[in-house]
């Protein structure tokens, strides 16, 4: 039986808002696995590895699918090239990468809670950098959400951010998720006339190309993979659901819904993430974990209450 991908992510059908909220909850699921099993494999696997076999794999994977819309749709490949360079090396090289070297030094139940800080940075670049308007309540959310974050970050110790003792993963994640945030603004000037299959694949081919001398560097640091059942596994996970999955179910999503909208779903992400992280990776969560969870949330939903609705393009 022939392998054919659902119609709306080849762009044969634009999804309704419905469609849309579906992949984007699918989407957390898949991320949130992502982070777990992430962390669950460090050790076995340098960041840098993970990154560039999870990506690798995932182009094997859609060869079957990219290679025919990528020939057709060269020219408009070739006229936007500049912002899908920028989209392939930020999207899926550095964000990546920054992930899951930030997961090296602290826990995926920290990730994924820091995860939740995306729709603050989204709606902090489009204020410094596209000068959209911001109201004294868009404010006060931007700052009650970046209090829930020192608070995560600090482990609620105010002595720790006295004496700079902030574990450095947290900060590596934290530069993972400004690099999303610039990748989810930036996807406003996707070019329109390319198909979905065209344009994911295009982005995981920059992705590779440009993670590839950077693995060789990694390599050459003496970074060896622990082949095994578990890892072989883990990137069969990363390449088909975190990767080729949820990346066309969010570029579609996004084209649907909006950049802003769709940044709200990532909050289901720290739901997933402590089940799986329990379940998994024994972690728990601690009183800080709430305490900064609860001003996130507080911030985005101040910030969004006060934001214009998003149009459906």
């Amino acid at each position: 039986m022939a392998i054919r991908l659902p119609s709306e992510l080849i762009g044969a059908a634009r999804p309704s808002v419905t469609a849309a909220y579906a992949l984007l909850t699918f989407t957390a699921l898949f991320w949130a696995g992502n982070w777990v099993i992430a962390r669950g494999i460090q050790g076995y696997m340098s960041p840098i590895a993970m990154a560039f076999w999870r990506w690798l794999a995932a182009l094997i994977v859609l060869l079957p699918f990219i290679v025919r819309p990528i020939l057709t749709e060269w020219p408009a490949i070739r006229r936007s090239w500049k912002i899908l360079a920028l989209l392939g090396v930020i999207g899926v090289g550095a964000f990546n990468t920054l992930t899951y070297t930030g997961l090296k030094y602290t826990t995926a139940t920290n990730g994924v809670l820091l995860n939740s800080v995306i729709p603050i940075l989204v709606i902090t670049i489009n204020v410094a950098f596209l000068r959209e308007p911001l109201n004294v309540r868009q404010g006060g959310g931007v700052l009650t959400s970046l209090a829930g974050v020192v608070t995560i970050i600090a482990r609620g110790e105010i002595e720790t951010l006295k004496h700079l003792r902030v574990n450095p993963g947290d900060l590596w994640v934290l530069s993972a998720m400004l690099a999303w945030a610039v990748y989810t603004v930036c996807l406003r000037w996707r070019p329109r006339e390319l198909s979905s299959v065209a344009f994911t694949g295009a982005l995981i081919a920059i992705g590779v190309v440009a993670l590839l001398p950077v693995f060789a560097w990694d390599y050459d640091l003496g970074h060896r993979t622990q082949w095994g059942a578990v890892t072989a596994g883990a990137v069969v996970y990363f390449a088909i659901f975190p990767s080729v999955l949820a990346y066309f179910f969010w570029n579609t999503a996004v084209a649907r819904v909006g950049a802003e909208r769709a940044s709200t779903f990532l909050h289901l992400m720290p739901l997933f993430g402590a089940l799986l992280s329990a379940i998994f990776l024994d972690e728990s969560l601690l009183w800080y974990h709430y305490v900064g969870a609860l001003l996130i949330f507080s911030g985005l939903f101040i910030a969004s209450r006060a934001r214009a609705p998003v149009s459906t393009r």
